[in-house]
């Protein structure tokens, strides 16, 4: 590890509300980009085989198409799924990373393109040799992708259960009516921003009033993001009353 290295980072919200990221190591990230190297080897083998025929009738131009294919599907894959499975690649998924917006913000589809274009300057000249020294050398673990785009890659953590009698009472829930839906919002929402939610209701009382409308405001829009439940069940919800109902489902407790 080299000196003054951070293994993990605090982000403090216009609110008030801490929360902190464990980094990943450059070992940890090796390892999910082995198994990302493999996936995209497997996808390229894929479209070389489709552009074989075309080699009977010109090989020069299947050469090209082949290695203009690498490397849209080495970045292409990046982008599509970090941005589909919410800062996730598969080896992310493996390893247990994910990329997370370095101020706490929601990750936007311009950082998860910028860092996935960085990755061709990343790689140079091989195996990552560029990017794994930014990742050593910089202080929170960011290769020259990360720091462009404003990224960090974070362990997930398993969110401990809090006191839901205490933040979510155990009433009525409209969310649990669907439970297919309510088993989405569990694997999808991210565990900072879990945590996040648990301390900003448990602490809810010590804001500002406009401050309090604003972040429930920005969690409920997170979460509907990731699955949106019918307008029946969210009728007459506040956004700090939609969170709550958010908190009991993910924690498996209430009635539907």
């Amino acid at each position: 590890m080299s000196p003054g290295r951070a293994t993990s980072l605090t982000i403090e919200t216009p609110e008030g509300v801490e929360f902190s990221y464990d980094l990943a190591s450059p070992v940890m990230r090796a390892l999910a980009w082995m198994v990302d190297a493999a996936a995209i080897i497997a996808l390229s083998k894929g479209t070389g085989k489709a552009c074989q025929w075309l080699g009977k009738v010109n090989q020069d131009w299947a050469t090209a198409i082949s290695v203009i294919l690498y490397f849209a599907i080495s970045v292409g894959y990046g982008i599509a799924l970090e941005w589909r499975w919410h800062g996730q690649t598969l080896g992310k998924r493996v390893v247990g990373l994910r990329v997370v917006d370095a101020q706490g913000l929601r990750l936007q589809l311009s950082q998860v393109v910028l860092r996935n274009l960085l990755r061709l300057v990343d790689i140079l000249p091989a195996i990552y040799l560029v990017g794994g020294l930014a990742c050593f050398f910089s202080r929170n673990c960011q290769r020259l992708g990360d720091l462009a785009a404003g990224t960090i890659v974070a362990r997930l953590r398993t969110p401990q259960a809090p006191d839901l009698e205490q933040i979510a009472p155990a009433k009525y829930n409209s969310l649990l009516a669907y439970p297919h839906l309510a088993a989405r919002l569990r694997s999808l929402a991210s565990a900072e921003a879990v945590s996040m939610a648990v301390r900003a209701v448990s602490r809810r009382d010590g804001y500002d009033p406009l401050a309090r409308i604003e972040l429930f405001g920005e969690l409920a829009e997170y979460f509907q993001s990731l699955v949106k439940f019918p307008e029946a069940a969210c009728e007459g919800l506040t956004a700090e009353q939609y969170v709550r109902s958010v908190l009991r489902v993910i924690y498996g407790g209430g009635r539907g």
